[in-house]
């Protein structure tokens, strides 16, 4: 008979496989699902940026809330209702029955749908996996279902390319088999091992405020990102900042509340163990650092690169996916070495080692040009995977194994809001420094363009593009170029303008890499300084990653030591 740890291991791999799946489908397919229900997304950024990132607010708003609950309800019965609910999403997905605007409104709120079913999953999978391994196994069960999420988000990468040139709907579907077999699963094979606490009240006003306050922040995040009256960007947008400092001031406000509640959501006292303190510092910093480097990758080589070298539009996305795959393949190496490894030489050396590793690749990474060669390009991304493999594993058993049993629920929704929030925030900096790099630098950049082309007199009406929508024009693979040509043609000099144009030049200017190859100077200078700040941040994490202290088994040292000496012991080590 199969030990149940395997079939926990299993399961758990299956629901992260599903979700990160899910991920990275979404984002390579975008342009095929705005094509699917006409909608332009270069007029409807709002549609855009929250479809991909409403996903990760609603998971992150609630994963602490869900693991909490699951110590007190059970750890394994919401992590079966998350995979019904995220399936249920995913159904609902494929059938949005509307276009336009409101196909767009329906795909966000199956999105939501999705992310509770995910909130579920992902606050309670690594709680199960602790549960159900011994501590001196965890970091190489850990390191095997981290495996699952690299690979999922391959799969997403390269499944969401072929099936956006056959039918968006095919996108969501993907996951329904996953999802009805996980589902049935779950259901019958998995049982509560874990330590519950059901006499516990939920704290109501703790989630209240934790939920407002991070909800404000990261829409305020996701506005921010829109252009606001004449500004490039929504930062200065009166409701971005009211959002922003509402949120804020309530999550400075949360610690105080749970600190006099008699049950609070979120275990303060958990953060006076230096492993778990240390070991979420980390994650976060690494979060912010490496979380929105794949889509600045995808932007890279599914809007430049690969259409310079050749490729169609259709086939770009398929193809960056394909191109990504050495990073996953130093993940997938090295994640499951490392958590082995971790298991009996701790997680100190090898998490801080994979953070060098992965600063290191974002330097490299800023020295490159737009139109660089693949193979050293290949190298740098694969030991990027190896890095964030040597960290991801043990790091996690490390947080897991420094707190009590019957905690593990709300440390598992606690590391992975901060996860998750790291992510959001990760990919709001980067595209938030790519677009003020661009207000600067695209002006003179499409002049220059231009010129080159023999269309200087295009200059005063393509200058005016904004810095938003070159970056998704050039994400998209759109060329708005056709767009302003029909613009001219409307306006009291359009016929005399055009007719300035030899056809040679139109040619040239509707040539699908015309922008690409116009923009590209510039989106890659932006980069470089998102690179720098990725590189920095992960060193950041490997600091923290250093000063967590040696190896430290809660189990080992329970049966010597009161609950109080145990903290204060890891609180001075």
């Amino acid at each position: 008979m199969v030990e149940y740890k395997w079939i926990a291991l299993s399961n758990t791999t299956l629901g992260t496989l599903m979700a990160s799946t899910n991920l990275t489908i979404i984002m390579i397919s975008l342009p095929a699902i705005f094509n699917g229900i006409g909608i332009n997304p270069l007029n409807s950024f709002e549609y855009l940026l929250w479809v991909l990132f409403g996903y990760n607010i609603v998971t992150s708003v609630l994963l602490v809330t869900f693991g909490r609950i699951s110590d007190i309800y059970g750890r394994v019965r919401l992590y079966n209702l998350g995979f019904a609910i995220f399936t249920a999403g995913s159904i609902l997905l494929s059938l949005t029955p509307n276009q336009g605007d409101l196909g767009a409104m329906e795909i966000i709120i199956f999105r939501i749908i999705q992310g509770i079913g995910a909130a579920f999953l992902f606050s309670n999978s690594i709680a199960i996996l602790t549960d159900a391994f011994p501590y001196n196994e965890r970091g190489k069960a850990l390191g095997i279902n981290q495996i699952s999420f690299l690979a999922g988000s391959l799969i997403g990468l390269i499944i969401g390319g072929v099936l956006a040139v056959i039918n968006w709907r095919y996108i969501f579907l993907v996951s329904v088999p996953f999802g009805i077999a996980g589902t049935i699963w779950s259901y019958l094979k998995l049982k509560e091992t874990g330590t519950l606490n059901r006499n516990q009240k939920i704290d109501w006003i703790g989630n209240t405020v934790f939920g407002v306050g991070l909800t404000a922040i990261l829409i305020g995040i996701t506005y921010g990102l829109m252009p606001y009256g004449n500004d490039v960007m929504g930062w200065t947008n009166p409701w971005v900042i009211a959002s922003l400092v509402i949120g804020i001031g309530l999550l400075v406000l949360f610690p105080f509340i749970e600190m006099h509640v008699q049950d609070p959501m979120f275990r303060m006292e958990l953060f006076k163990i230096r492993m778990f303190a240390a070991g979420n510092f980390a994650n976060i910093l690494n979060s912010i650092g490496r979380g929105g480097v794949m889509i600045m990758l995808i932007i890279l080589l599914q809007g430049i690169w690969l259409p310079l070298h050749g490729y169609s539009f259709e086939s770009a996305p398929f193809w960056a996916g394909v191109y990504t795959i050495p990073m996953m393949l130093g993940f997938v190496l090295f994640g499951p070495i490392s958590g082995y490894l971790s298991d009996k030489y701790g997680a100190r050396f090898f998490a801080t080692l994979g953070m060098i590793i992965t600063a290191a690749t974002f330097f490299v990474l800023s020295t490159f040009s737009y139109n660089f060669d693949y193979a050293p390009f290949a190298i740098v991304i694969f030991l990027m995977g190896v890095g964030g493999g040597m960290f991801a594993a043990p790091n996690t058993a490390s947080i897991m194994n420094s707190v009590p049993p019957e905690h593990r629920g709300a440390a598992s929704g606690m590391r992975a809001t901060l996860q998750n929030v790291g992510q959001t925030i990760s990919n709001a900096l980067f595209f938030t420094i790519l677009i003020l790099s661009l207000s600067s630098s695209l002006p003179s950049a499409i002049s220059s363009a231009l010129n080159s082309t023999g269309a200087p007199q295009l200059i005063p009406f393509v200058e005016n593009i904004s810095p938003t929508g070159a970056l998704f024009s050039v994400f998209l693979g759109y060329n708005p170029i056709s767009s302003i040509l029909n613009q001219i043609s409307n306006s009291p000099q359009g016929s005399t303008i055009l007719a300035s144009l030899n056809s040679d030049t139109i040619h040239d200017l509707l040539a699908p890499t015309f922008f690409a190859n116009a923009v590209a100077p510039a989106i890659m200078s932006s980069m470089d300084i998102s690179f720098y700040i990725g590189g920095i941040l992960s060193l950041g994490a490997a600091i923290a990653s250093m000063l967590r202290g040696g190896k430290y088994i809660y189990e080992e040292v329970k049966s010597k030591k009161s609950e109080k000496e145990i903290l204060k012991m890891n609180f001075k080590k």
